[in-house]
């Protein structure tokens, strides 16, 4: 079963998280050079983290749209970065069945964006190669 999570459980974890992607040096860019206005983003987020792990249904949009139109930034060692940053964060502010069940929920998320990503990428060589 997983901990119990509040919406300030979930927001200090956005908050806190994304503080730390901004300022990474290989994630910074990425991110800063796709967000616009991070206000509007983390607010989208953290209704993304609440559907995710408190089932509230306030998240509404579609992830893969979003990441697809990145596919040239985002690489799979990105990916590997993006997950432990948010291990090292989820450690730092929550006890470890709740840290843990965070990073489980994000391992899978990740998965399915990269396999997206990585079949959006297949996709596009097929038709250049086909001469689409």
């Amino acid at each position: 079963m997983t901990p119990p999570l509040s919406e300030d459980d979930l927001t200090r974890l956005v908050d806190t998280f994304y503080a730390r992607v901004r300022d990474d040096a290989m994630l910074g860019p990425i991110f800063n050079g796709a967000i616009q206005d991070w206000p509007v983003h983390l607010a989208r987020l953290q209704a993304f983290w609440s559907s995710v792990m408190r089932t509230s249904g306030r998240y509404k949009g579609r992830p893969m749209p979003a990441h697809i139109r990145h596919a040239e930034t985002i690489t799979p060692e990105t990916f590997v970065r993006w997950l432990a940053l948010w291990k090292e964060t989820t450690e730092a502010l929550f006890p470890p069945e709740t840290a843990a069940a965070l990073q489980t929920k994000a391992r899978h998320i990740g998965e399915s964006l990269s396999l997206g990503i990585e079949f959006y990428r297949d996709r596009l060589r097929e038709m250049e190669a086909a001469g689409e």
